[in-house]
């Protein structure tokens, strides 16, 4: 019998209607658009906007756009496994409000929060019920409002970020294609360089809480950036050397879309050159669990059944890590 592995078999995106530009930005905090883009690669930002609007509504519909392209309804999901760090509330999961406005039935979820590396820790969770048998179709979805925590008066953070999300499905696959390997990894000491400190059982909300303005997310921006590029550009090449893999093998470098310069960096260090990376930081900044599967959602008619990808992110906490797939389709 045939190996099993777990393949990506639709991926599909979806970002808000509204564009924040560094235009804009210069009108709300002291900084402009050169200063941005050198030192980012970010050009502009899509931003959800509404009264009563959550991260569950940027996922809706990129699943049910996934779900036509696949040719399947939404009763024949098994799980549904949602990335975030900016759910629709501590609880309910917003897998299950997801799950409720899509009409899934039978499938049964749950959050997982890895910050920006939340979509390879789910995509890496997701495919070990593929590949022990029990489950056929798994939804793995990266979604992030991160303007729901950043503070515009903050010109170090609220130029990075941006809403968006990702998602794809995951089935069995008996050909060879699919999730070859991963490399996960978490150090909790630098929890305190890159963190939301309000709003769990450490720091509840209160009156306090707010006005010091614990509710937004915090960055050293240096010392993370330090970390950045050097662990997400090991852990991709960790990945390769692992699997006897050269550049020349590779088709497509998918990294998290943090700072361009860090992708740079982490494509420099796996010898691939500029055509063969996924980047479209300049458009969507960084949506923290959504970037790697939207880059998918947006390279994917020009990926080829066997293409060799390798995926790469670095996020609070930290968590960093990197997986290879073979493209399925």
């Amino acid at each position: 019998m045939s190996k099993i592995h777990a393949a990506i078999t639709a991926v599909n995106g979806y970002v808000p209607d509204y564009v924040l530009t560094n235009k804009e930005l210069e009108t709300m905090v002291d900084t402009n658009d050169e200063w941005i883009v050198s030192r980012t690669g970010i050009k502009e930002r899509r931003i959800l906007k509404g009264e009563g609007k959550a991260t569950s509504d940027l996922a809706v519909p990129a699943v049910l756009g996934l779900l036509k392209k696949r040719g399947i309804t939404a009763e024949e999901i098994d799980l549904i496994v949602f990335c975030t760090s900016t759910p629709d509330m501590l609880f309910p999961a917003t897998a299950n409000i997801l799950a409720d406005k899509i009409g899934a039935k039978n499938a049964w979820g749950f959050d997982l929060q890895a910050a920006c590396s939340g979509f390879l820790f789910g995509l890496n969770t997701a495919s070990q019920f593929i590949i022990s048998g029990t489950h056929k179709k798994v939804l793995v979805v990266g979604a992030d409002k991160m303007s729901s925590v950043v503070n515009y008066k903050d010109r170090n953070t609220c130029i990075l970020f941006g809403d968006g999300c990702g998602a794809v499905l995951l089935e069995p696959n008996e050909e060879g294609m699919g999730i070859q390997d991963a490399i996960l990894k978490t150090d909790g000491s630098g929890g305190q360089y890159l963190n939301i400190k309000g709003g769990g059982s450490l720091n509840p909300a209160t009156h306090e809480t707010v006005d010091a303005e614990m509710h937004y997310a915090y960055q050293e921006g240096r010392t993370v950036f330090k970390f950045a590029v050097t662990n997400m550009a090991d852990v991709a090449a960790e990945i390769m050397d692992k699997n006897n893999l050269t550049s020349a093998d590779i088709n497509w470098l998918v990294p998290h879309q943090a700072n361009k310069r860090i992708i740079d960096a982490t494509a420099e260090r796996v010898g691939l050159p500029e055509e063969k990376v996924m980047v479209n930081i300049q458009k969507y900044g960084n949506t923290t669990s959504a970037t790697i599967p939207m880059c998918l959602w947006e390279w994917e008619n020009q990926l080829k059944k066997g293409d060799n990808l390798i995926l790469a992110a670095f996020g609070g906490g930290f968590t960093w890590g990197s997986i290879y797939l073979k493209w399925a389709y």
